[in-house]
C-alpha cells in the first residue's frame, strides 16, 4: 500500500515540532513507488542544521516498510549522512536477529 504525503508528515512528529518553532516547513512533493520526495523550505533555507534536520527525517522514513527511498530535491541530506542511516538500520537489524 503506497504512502501518503499525511502520513510522511505524520511520521516526522517530533522534527516537525522543532521545525515549528523554527518556521521550518517539509514539503511532501511525491510518494510514487515508495520514493518519498521532500523540500525542506521557510527557516531550512540556509539553516546550519538542515543536513541534521534531514537525516532524522530520512531515518525515521526508511524504517517503514512502504518507503523504499527518501529524496531531497535540495540536496539537504548529504551521501555520507545517507550512508551512516543505511549503516546504522543494517547494524539495528542485525542486532534484532541476534539472541540475547
Amino acid at each position: 500500500m503506497p504512502i501518503t504525503a499525511e502520513e510522511v508528515l505524520s511520521e516526522i512528529g517530533s522534527v516537525q515540532e522543532i521545525l515549528d518553532a523554527h518556521d521550518g516547513i517539509v514539503n511532501v512533493l511525491d510518494t510514487a513507488d515508495g520514493n518519498v520526495m521532500i523540500s525542506l523550505e521557510g527557516g531550512c533555507v540556509g539553516c546550519s542544521s538542515t543536513p541534521m534536520t534531514a537525516m532524522q527525517i530520512y531515518y525515521s522514513l526508511m524504517k517503514l516498510d512502504n518507503v523504499n527511498d527518501v529524496v531531497f530535491v535540495n540536496g539537504e541530506l548529504p551521501e555520507y549522512m545517507r550512508t551512516f542511516i543505511n549503516q546504522k538500520m543494517a547494524d539495528e537489524n542485525s542486532k534484532q536477529g541476534e539472541i540475547i
